[in-house]
C-alpha cells in the first residue's frame, strides 16, 4: 500500500466540543462560573484542575447582608451572592437579628455550604455589609429606631427590625481553620475547661503548622457566661502576634471540621464561647505569599477625674457586681460613690450630655495554664457603673480588689470620631503596598517593604455606637472603606467588643501600655487580612 492511500485509510483524530477551546476561552469562562459550578468544572481533568487552581490562587472573602423579613429569603439572598463567583469556603461566619431564628439560618446555610466547612453564627445588635442586591454598604443598629420607615412615628415592631443577616466566606490558602469550642462540663469547675480549651487551640494549631501559635482568632462568647476569664487566659497564653477578636456576649452555633468537637445541645456540656481559630500550614508548597491578620482599634471613651485606689471592696456574687470605697491617688480621705460621682460629674458638666460611666481598673494577677508555674499579668478591665450612695460606687463584675487603682471613663462620640480618623490615616500604611503593588506610586514604599494586598475585613463595634451616638451613618465603617472601597467587609454591632493584637494600628496608647486591655468599651475593633505578593 502506498503512502496516500495509507494516509486515506488512517482515520483522522477530530477535536470536538470542549476540546476546542484554548485555554485563555476558557480561562474567562471559568472566571464567570458560580461557586458551585466551579467545584464542578475542576473535576472534569487534571488540565481543568490545574487551570482552577491558577484562578483561585490568591486569598479571597464575599460578603453580603439581607434585611429581608422572611429568614428563608434573606439566607437565599446573601448564599446566593457569596457564591456567585468562585470560591472554595475555608471557612463562614454569619450573624443574624433576633428576629431570626438561630438553629433555621443554621440549617439552611449549612446545608449549602456542606458540613465540612467550619461555620459560627451568632446573634447580633445589628449587623454591617453590603446589600446582596444592591450593593450599598449598610450599618443597621437593631433597637436604634430612627425616622427611615413609613409610619409617622418612625416605629417598627421589634420582631420586625431585628430581620436580618450578613454572611461571610473565606477562602485563605496557606491556613488552616477550625471551629473550636469551650465546652463547659456541667460537673467539672470552669478553670479546668478553659485551660481545656487554651490547649485544644494549641493542640490543633501544632497538629497543622508544627507551632502553637495561631495566626488569629475570631471568638464569640455566650451572652450568660464570664468572657473575662477567657480572654485574660488567651492573652496570657498566647504570642502577641496572634490576633484576638470577637463578641463578647450573645449566642451563636457551630460546626467544626471535627466531628468530635459539634456537641451543641448535648446534656453533658455547655458551650460558654468558641472560637475559629486560623493557624498556618505546614504543607503550602503550592501557596505563594502569607496571610497576615492586622487590628487597629477606634476607641470611644475618654478619661475622667483623678486616678482613684479601691479600699474597700465587697463582691456581689449572685448578679456579678462589686460594691467599693476609695480614695485618690496620695490621699488619704475614703471617698464613698456618691462623692466620687458627684465630683465626676461636676467636671463633666457642660462638656456631654448623659454618658455612660465606666471605671477601667488596672489588676495585677497571677496566671497559668495546668501545672505551670504561674506569674503575674496587668491587665486593664473595665466595669460598668451602676451608681452610687453614701456608702458604695457600685458597678459591674467582679475580680476588683483593695489595692487595685482605676480611673473614671466616659463615653465620647468626639474622642470616637478622632480615633476613626486616626485608623483611617493608619489603613493608609496598607493601602500603600496595593498601590505600589499597581504601579500607582512606587516611590511611595521603601524597597525593603513587603508588598501585600487586602483582601477583606471585619469590624466588632460596641452597639452603643452608630448613627444614634455619631448623629450620621457609617461612620464605624467609614475607615474601612475608604481605604478599601472595592475590599469585601462585614461586620456587627456587639455586646462587649473583643480586640487584641501586636499591630501597629493599634494606635499609641494601646502599644505603649503595659497593661493589656483585650475587652473594650464604646469601641470598634478592625480586622483587616492582608497577603503578600
Amino acid at each position: 500500500m502506498d503512502d496516500e492511500s495509507k494516509a486515506k485509510s488512517e482515520p483522522k483524530t477530530v477535536r470536538k466540543g470542549l476540546a476546542l477551546i484554548n485555554d485563555d476561552l476558557l480561562h474567562n469562562i471559568l472566571l464567570r462560573l458560580t461557586a458551585t459550578s466551579f467545584a464542578s468544572a475542576a473535576c472534569v481533568s487534571k488540565s481543568w484542575n490545574l487551570l482552577c487552581n491558577r484562578i483561585l490562587s490568591r486569598p479571597k472573602l464575599a460578603s453580603a447582608l439581607s434585611l429581608n423579613p422572611s429568614q428563608h429569603i434573606a439566607v437565599q439572598e446573601v448564599l446566593e451572592k457569596v457564591l456567585s463567583e468562585p470560591i472554595r469556603p475555608h471557612f463562614a461566619v454569619a450573624n443574624i437579628g433576633s428576629g431570626f431564628s438561630l438553629i433555621g439560618a443554621f440549617r439552611l446555610i449549612t446545608k449549602r455550604l456542606g458540613s465540612g466547612t467550619p461555620f459560627i453564627i451568632s446573634t447580633a445588635s445589628g449587623i454591617i455589609g453590603r446589600d446582596a442586591l444592591t450593593n450599598e454598604l449598610k450599618e443597621v443598629k437593631w433597637g436604634d429606631i430612627g425616622g427611615d420607615s413609613d409610619d409617622e412615628g418612625g416605629y417598627f415592631p421589634v420582631e420586625v427590625i431585628n430581620n436580618g443577616i450578613v454572611l461571610t466566606v473565606g477562602f485563605v490558602p496557606g491556613l488552616k481553620v477550625d471551629a473550636i469550642p469551650l465546652l463547659r462540663s456541667v460537673k467539672e469547675p470552669r478553670v479546668h475547661m478553659r485551660d481545656k480549651f487554651v490547649m485544644d487551640i494549641k493542640n490543633y494549631t501544632a497538629s497543622v503548622s508544627g507551632c502553637t501559635s495561631p495566626v488569629g482568632i475570631i471568638i464569640f462568647g455566650e451572652g450568660l457566661a464570664d468572657m473575662k476569664p477567657v480572654i485574660d487566659v488567651l492573652d496570657y497564653a498566647m504570642p502577641m502576634e496572634t490576633v484576638i477578636v470577637g463578641d463578647e456576649r450573645g449566642r451563636f452555633l457551630y460546626r467544626s471540621w471535627d466531628e468530635s468537637r459539634n456537641v451543641c445541645g448535648s446534656a453533658k456540656y455547655i458551650s460558654e464561647a468558641v472560637a475559629l481559630v486560623f493557624a498556618r500550614d505546614s504543607d503550602k508548597s503550592s501557596v505563594t505569599g502569607d496571610i497576615q491578620f492586622h487590628v487597629a482599634l477606634s476607641n470611644g471613651v475618654s478619661v475622667v477625674g483623678p486616678i482613684h485606689k479601691a479600699v474597700s471592696v465587697r463582691a456581689n456574687n449572685p448578679d456579678r457586681t462589686t460594691w467599693l470605697t476609695a480614695k485618690r491617688e496620695g490621699q488619704f480621705e475614703i471617698l464613698d460613690g456618691q462623692t466620687m460621682l458627684t465630683e465626676i460629674n461636676d467636671e463633666l458638666e457642660n462638656r456631654i450630655e448623659s454618658p455612660d460611666l465606666y471605671i477601667g481598673v488596672t489588676k495585677r494577677r497571677k496566671c497559668s495554664i495546668g501545672s505551670e508555674k504561674p506569674r503575674l499579668i496587668t491587665s486593664l478591665s473595665y466595669h460598668g457603673v451602676i451608681g452610687g450612695d453614701e456608702e458604695y460606687l457600685y458597678v459591674n463584675g467582679d475580680n476588683i480588689k483593695t489595692g487595685d487603682y482605676f480611673q473614671f471613663y466616659h463615653s465620647d462620640p468626639n474622642a470616637a470620631i478622632s480615633s476613626c480618623s486616626d485608623a483611617s490615616v493608619n489603613f493608609k500604611n496598607l493601602k500603600l503596598y496595593e498601590n505600589a503593588n499597581n504601579g500607582h506610586d512606587m516611590r511611595a514604599v521603601a524597597v525593603n517593604v513587603v508588598k501585600k494586598e487586602v483582601f477583606g475585613g471585619f469590624i466588632f463595634s460596641c452597639n452603643g455606637r452608630g448613627e444614634s451616638f455619631f448623629g450620621r451613618r457609617n461612620v464605624d465603617s467609614a475607615p474601612f472603606t475608604e481605604n478599601f472601597p472595592r475590599v469585601p467587609l462585614a461586620g456587627i454591632f456587639c455586646g462587649g467588643e473583643i480586640g487584641r493584637g501586636s499591630s501597629s494600628l493599634m494606635g499609641e496608647s494601646q502599644r505603649e501600655s503595659s497593661a493589656h486591655c483585650c475587652l473594650h468599651v464604646y469601641s470598634s475593633v478592625y480586622l483587616v487580612m492582608s497577603s503578600t505578593l
